[in-house]
């Protein structure tokens, strides 16, 4: 290319307009210091130096004024310079259109490296003439050199577009054929190295810089990653599609870094850090693409899936702490792959869906059991042939599934997961107790249906009780077992439904026995309370198909009923004693009942001491009581051992003795009134439940004013 235009730069204006000039000044220089020095060197000489300036200034303005005819000459040099400067450049000129030319082809061929130095080349000639024509001030030339060189624009678009396109593949291109792509880099990097040394000079930057390749890689290379992975079609919403789509997403990403570990590295600069910038890039895409995930309708798997997935499958040996990508890659620095916040918000998710399914489920199992309360069979036994059925057991083992479940999650997890179980299994418990007081109305309607009521209202008995001992294996920590105060109340209301239905089939079958109690054909045997034991007998025998405690439960229920029934029967005063001997034979019928009764009790395991029939036996004692002025004491032992008996309670079984006046009655009852009991704590109330039927109005308050 001749002399350069860094080169003629170098020399200074005067230098390239008159070489000959300094070089003339500094031998007349010398040539006047020699001529004074000789002058001046004898002192007499001295007195004539105001003649030599004369003659001196004289010489000098001729000359001057000689060489004011030499600056037309001076334009014409600088002129020929200038056009000295444009003739060693015409050849180049002349070329360039040839040369874009050329340099499509290499292009197209994929010759990249050849292309890229005649880019250059073309680019310094384009920028070293805008250079000189900004440093003569002729900016106004500049847009014609530019549109000379219109070409270069086309020419650099086309090599960056195969640039990009071989980062674009260079994770292929480095597995089969690496030479491409190291070409790339190398490009890439004399560009740097051109865009660096024009930013250090601030005088002048040519059109199109800094170019700034180098980014412009990474950014190709992490919209790549970015675009190949996460840009994909909706993924299905569903466990089984979202554990695949995962699955794949593990599977390719720690097969690219492999690739990037091992080949790429070796293709670039270190300074490049490639294994850092990928890892970094498949961190940041990986976590926007899974919020963009969470933002779906997932299904409950699914969001199990993908909380396993991040927190515990992505940092392990199997992803990103893959031994073939250890130690370089360390993605603990990145930060999480989704906050705390949204891995709580996803965890309720969770737990919301899985409470939607294990409703579903608790429903279907609730329908199914009370199914078989119609079948023709028995409800099944246990080995000790206590009445049972699965419920408890699929119940406890779908809840405790689903708490160890989550254990591989978090411990947060597990624990939403654990209050959840124990809110479903006591709403489980209102809508059992609700089927179970359903269930009793319909038998009530119809007793044949269904045909083994009893038994399977005692195995759901024997199920409350197994759930009760379940519960607290439920809770993640085995060292904290409490069950919670609401639930153990629902079990218990759950048990205690059951045995009020229980009791009123007793009911049912013991009514029409209690109608004649304390009347005239009472008094006539012993066949009543016979029948009476009988089916408490047989009730006794169903209840043994229970577990103790419920079995005691149901026993001490059963006597209090018959206690109770026997002293409502005497408080309907269905007969009045009109003699001593009456009062004897129902004081007489009395005893025999009630002695009969606590001995059938005491023979099915329920001691003396535990049984409300003695209050029969202490009703006894008030009405065969001789010594009707005794009555205020006995009352006073009465009330006091019954503190919940009332006046109505009192006045009735005087009427039914018969024989006790006004005046005592009226000591009795206001002996009552100054002694007033307070109920003791745990006392088991007895009368309190039974109502005094009101006294009949005289007839003219029905029918009209008396008279």
């Amino acid at each position: 290319m001749g002399t350069s235009a860094e080169d003629e730069q170098g020399a200074s204006p005067r230098e390239e307009e008159w070489p000959e000039v300094e070089k003339a000044e500094k031998l007349a220089r010398g040539a006047a210091l020699k001529w004074a020095s000789g002058v001046f060197y004898r002192p007499e000489n001295l007195e004539g130096l105001g003649h030599y300036r004369s003659r001196e200034t004289q010489r000098n303005s001729s000359i001057q004024s000689r060489l004011k005819d030499l600056q037309q000459m001076r334009a014409l040099m600088a002129e020929h310079v200038q056009l000295a400067s444009v003739v060693q450049v015409l050849p180049q000129l002349f070329s360039v259109h040839e040369v874009f030319s050329h340099t499509l082809q290499l292009l197209r061929g994929q010759h990249l490296l050849e292309a890229h130095a005649e880019i250059m080349m073309l680019e310094h000639l384009r920028d070293d003439i805008l250079s000189q024509l900004h440093l003569r001030g002729l900016s106004s030339a500049q847009a014609t050199v530019l549109a000379y060189f219109g070409g270069l624009q086309e020419l650099n678009e086309s090599l960056a577009k195969q640039l990009w396109g071989i980062v674009a593949s260079s994770l292929q291109l480095v597995r089969e054929d690496p030479v491409l792509f190291v070409t790339a880099v190398r490009i890439i990097e004399r560009e740097e190295k051109i865009d660096d040394t024009l930013l250090l000079d601030a005088t002048f930057l040519p059109p199109g810089r800094p170019k700034g390749w180098r980014q412009k890689f990474y950014h190709v290379l992490q919209e790549t990653i970015t675009g190949s992975r996460f840009h994909t079609p909706r993924v299905d919403a569903e466990g089984p599609g979202l554990s695949r789509h995962l699955e794949a997403l593990q599977r390719d990403i720690v097969s690219e870094l492999r690739v990037v570990k091992d080949l790429m590295v070796q293709c670039v600069p270190a300074h490049y850090n490639i294994l850092s910038l990928c890892a970094a890039t498949y961190h940041q895409a990986l976590a926007g693409h899974l919020q963009d995930l969470l933002r779906e309708d997932l299904d409950k798997q699914a969001l199990f899936h993908l909380l396993k997935w991040v927190l515990h499958v992505y940092h392990s040996s199997e992803m990103m702490g893959h031994p073939d990508l250890l130690p370089e890659v360390d993605v603990s620095s990145l930060g999480p792959l989704i906050s705390p916040e949204l891995v709580d918000q996803t965890e309720r998710r969770y737990v919301v869906k899985l409470k939607a399914s294990v409703l579903e489920w608790m429903q279907r199992t609730l329908k199914t059991e009370f199914e078989e309360w119609f079948w023709e069979k028995e409800p099944e036994t246990d080995h000790q042939g206590f009445f049972q059925s699965d419920l408890p057991v699929h119940v406890i083992e779908m809840l405790n599934s689903n708490i160890e479940v989550t254990s591989s999650i978090t411990d947060s997890l597990q624990q939403k997961v654990y209050n959840m179980a124990l809110e479903e299994l006591e709403a489980f418990l209102g809508r059992l107790r609700e089927a179970l007081v359903q269930r009793g109305k319909e038998h009530q309607q119809d007793r044949t249906i269904p045909k083994h009521y009893v038994p399977y209202l005692l195995a759901m008995l024997n199920n409350v009780l197994a759930l009760s001992s379940s519960v607290p294996t439920l809770h993640p920590n085995s060292s904290c077992r409490e069950v919670p105060a609401s639930l153990r109340a629902a079990l218990d209301r759950t048990q205690k439904k059951a045995c009020q239905l229980l009791l009123e089939e007793l009911l049912l079958d013991l009514q029409p026995l209690c109608v004649d109690l304390a009347s005239r054909k009472w008094l006539s045997g012993a066949q009543l309370v016979n029948t009476m034991c009988e089916v408490i007998d047989k009730y006794a025998k169903d209840f043994s198909r229970v577990k103790k405690p419920l079995f005691k439960l149901l026993l001490m229920e059963c006597e209090l009923l018959v206690a109770n029934q026997y002293l409502r029967a005497l408080m309907q005063k269905k007969m009045v004693c009109k003699s001593k001997e009456e009062r004897r034979q129902f004081c007489d019928r009395l005893l025999q009942d009630a002695t009969q009764l606590r001995e059938l009790f005491c023979s099915l395991g329920l001691d003396r001491s535990q049984q409300n029939l003695e209050a029969v036996f202490a009703v006894r004692e008030l009405l065969c009581l001789k010594d009707t002025a005794l009555l205020s004491l006995e009352v006073l032992g009465f009330v006091t051992k019954y503190p919940d008996v009332s006046d109505e309670h009192i006045s009735t079984l005087l009427d039914l003795r018969g024989d006790v006046s006004k005046e005592v009655r009226h000591l009795v009852l206001e002996m009552m009134a100054q002694h007033p009991q307070a109920l003791p704590e745990n006392y088991q109330p007895i009368f309190s439940t039974i109502l005094v039927p009101a006294p009949e109005l005289p007839f003219c308050l029905r029918k009209g004013k008396c008279a």
